[in-house]
């Protein structure tokens, strides 16, 4: 049995190793995966979450005053995570940089813009130039580190936390945990996290020891703000900005693909440390943010 649980481990930290060269069986899987999965969710979307509202002709709407660009930073870190997933997918196969960069860093921007389009033939949203400048600026952020450095030396996260504000109206900031994760903008803050050993290569800063600032927001239960509201009045919308550590852990030394991968998919997510929080009403220090 351990000799059989052994060689079991030995071809799945085989599967999960990056190929040298390029493994054309691989590849192929990557391309029909991604295709199939993104086909199949738009349709879905299209059949299933656009069917329940009014549809139009192709339109356009400005939103970029709303929610504070909280959706637009969501937008942001979207692509940047589907573009880094989509090329490291391609690195796993042994595709070359150049290719990991034109097909597979494109993958964020390119569902997104399709997933703009359906939102365009809706009475309720419609197509905006705002939130594609804003899934190009996710995309841009991934290739340009490549381009420049070979490496990813600024990460874009996420932390999340539950607001009051959900209650107060659910449909637009979601009912349950799970849909306030993606729809509550006031519990969401977006990270620049910068490996500080990157830009420091000669120090003796651990590899692993990241300095993140976020952005966030409070008071919002609209895209716009209500002065009409009672409500809305006492609980005025400002921005928030964070100053953090955080850690890397694809840094982390580890010898596991398996654990290499765990750290890949855990990486997107801001570690709870020790926060320095400013807004319009002064500064607030949290013992862990997240």
């Amino acid at each position: 049995m351990a000799t059989a649980s052994c060689f079991s481990q030995s071809k799945l930290n085989l599967f999960l190793t990056p190929s040298d060269t390029l493994n054309k069986p691989r590849r192929n899987l990557v391309v029909i995966s991604e295709a199939s999965l993104s086909g199949l969710t738009l349709i879905g979307l299209n059949q299933l979450w656009y069917a329940d509202f009014d549809r139009s002709k192709f339109h356009t709407v400005n939103d970029n005053e709303e929610w504070l660009q909280m959706d637009k930073m969501g937008h942001v870190f979207t692509s940047y995570q589907m573009g880094r997933v989509g090329a490291d997918l391609l690195n796993w196969s042994g595709v070359r940089k150049k290719d990991q960069l034109i097909y597979g860093a494109t993958l964020g921007f390119g569902f997104l813009t399709a997933v703009e389009i359906l939102d365009g033939y809706s009475k309720e949203w419609g197509f905006s130039w705002g939130d594609v400048a804003a899934n190009a600026a996710g995309t841009g952020l991934y290739i340009g580190q490549e381009l420049l450095w070979q490496e990813q030396r600024i990460d874009l996260k996420y932390s999340f936390h539950q607001t009051r504000f959900a209650q107060m109206n659910p449909d637009k900031l979601g009912a349950n945990l799970l849909e306030q994760t993606l729809k509550d903008y006031n519990g969401q803050t977006y990270w620049l996290s910068a490996n500080l050993h990157s830009f420091f290569k000669e120090s003796k800063i651990p590899k692993w020891l990241n300095f993140a600032v976020g952005y966030g927001a409070h008071g919002m239960t609209s895209g716009f703000e209500d002065i009409d509201n009672q409500l809305l009045t006492t609980n005025r919308r400002y921005r928030q900005f964070y100053f953090s550590f955080d850690i890397n852990l694809n840094k982390i030394k580890t010898n596991s693909p398996l654990l290499r991968s765990i750290f890949s998919i855990f990486n997107m997510i801001k570690m709870p440390l020790p926060t320095l929080e400013i807004n319009k009403k002064g500064a607030a220090f949290h013992l862990f943010y997240y």
